[in-house]
């Protein structure tokens, strides 16, 4: 800033010593009035640079960061700690080595911050922590680690498939390669959700197996949306998963069709309206037809039945069974028939417990009710059967988890 304007009176002084004495004294006292320097005063009275040469007080807050900087081999769940002492925190960014941030949230009035999921595998994070006291006064802190390497791994094998259309009976089925000791971790890194919005639960069949579906069939347009997060997930002593990924179905039209084993005909149902119904044959006396909601969980448009694959060893190898759709992982099929005479549809039950329509070999004629019946179906479309002269099937025979009351739906097994 400029000074402001001085007169000075000094007394003339003959000889050169003396005028450059006054010429110095004059340039003192102007620089004085410009920079304020010197022995001088403020506006306030306060000697210049009193305040400013006070030190500032540093935050009383704290942020206290677990694993240490340069941690190694560290756990993906229950170890990541982020706490504020005296104070609370203000901001946490937790990130990968590729720059992926963690999802977490600060809770508890700024005391912690918390993951939303486990951390991944042999993966190195950073953490910047900022923390803020009772006076808004900031500190920081920071640490980087690196998390265990898994010594083996598992994986969920997951149906349907990615982009599938399926039946309004369709489950979301995961079957996993290893045993699954911690089932509450491994549901946990596993969401199920739907549009529109319904209910959907899971439930184990025993340590390799996890369900979900919501308490009725799927609406027909819902779409459903798979997330798996195992990457982490420790199932197992040292055995952690490694997907990360979400898959994605739609549920078509509604197709339920009930075989009635007594009156041996089956009338399919097209979004809640009858539009066939068909002469069937069901299981004999001696190899009755399982009763229950049954789910179609492959096609074949022609394929080889052999009794010695499901317990029914000799008594039957018939090639090219056209049109077959199984209904369950213990054999049972809906499938055309071209062995047994055609009035024996709807009039006697034959099969070894298949629900069987007439059709020619090979499949390639189109007019059989069989043909019919498996152009008109898809993957996830149901089949109940009724009035037969044996048990409902076991939820966990085939995609039939449909047969468990909700109520029991999603508690231990």
């Amino acid at each position: 800033m400029r000074g402001e304007k001085t007169s000075v009176k000094v007394r003339a002084v003959r000889d050169r010593r003396g005028g450059l004495i006054a010429m110095v004294l004059g340039l003192s006292l102007l620089v004085t009035a410009c920079g304020g320097g010197g022995g001088g005063t403020s506006e306030e009275g306060q000697k210049p640079g009193a305040a400013s040469g006070q030190k500032a007080k540093a935050s009383e807050a704290t942020v206290r960061i677990t694993p240490k900087d340069g941690a190694d081999g560290v756990a993906t769940s229950g170890v990541l700690k982020i706490l504020a002492e005296k104070g609370k925190l203000t901001s946490v960014e937790v990130k990968d080595s590729e720059g992926n941030e963690v999802a977490g949230k600060i809770v508890d009035g700024g005391a912690s911050w918390q993951p939303e999921r486990q951390l991944a595998t042999a993966t190195k994070y950073t953490v910047d922590a900022v923390a803020e006291d009772g006076e808004g006064r900031e500190s920081a802190e920071n640490s980087t680690f690196t998390t265990v390497v898994a010594a083996d791994t598992f994986i969920g094998y997951f149906t349907p498939e990615d982009g599938s259309t399926v039946g309004v009976g369709m489950p979301v089925s995961i079957n996993f390669n290893r045993a699954i000791a911690d089932r509450e971790a491994v549901a946990g890194g596993i969401e199920v959700t739907a549009k529109p919005k319904v209910e959907v639960k899971g439930h184990w069949f025993g340590d390799r197996r996890l369900d979900f579906r919501p308490e009725n069939y799927w609406k027909p347009g819902t779409k459903v949306t798979l997330s798996l997060k195992l990457n982490g997930v420790e199932a197992a002593d040292g055995v952690y998963g490694t997907q990360s990924k979400d898959v994605s179905f739609t549920v078509g039209r509604s197709m339920v069709s009930v075989a009635d084993a007594k009156k041996k005909t089956m009338v399919v149902k097209r979004d809640g309206k009858t539009v066939k119904t068909l002469p069937i044959t069901a299981g004999a006396p001696e190899t009755t037809t399982w009763n229950g909601k049954m789910v179609v969980s492959e096609k074949h448009k022609v394929t080889r039945m052999n009794g010695d694959t499901v317990g029914f060893g000799g008594e039957y190898d018939i090639e090219d069974v056209p049109h077959a759709m199984r209904l369950s992982n213990s054999g049972t099929f809906v499938h055309g028939n071209y062995w047994a005479g055609k009035a024996t549809f709807g009039s006697t039950n034959v099969s070894h417990g298949c629900v069987g329509l007439f059709d020619q070999r090979g499949g390639n004629d189109k007019s059989t009710p069989a043909a019919w019946f498996f152009d008109n179906s898809m993957i996830g479309d149901v089949v109940e059967v009724r009035n037969s002269q044996d048990k409902t099937i076991a939820p966990d025979n085939g995609l039939n988890g449909w047969n468990m009351d909700w109520s029991e739906w999603g508690a231990e097994g």
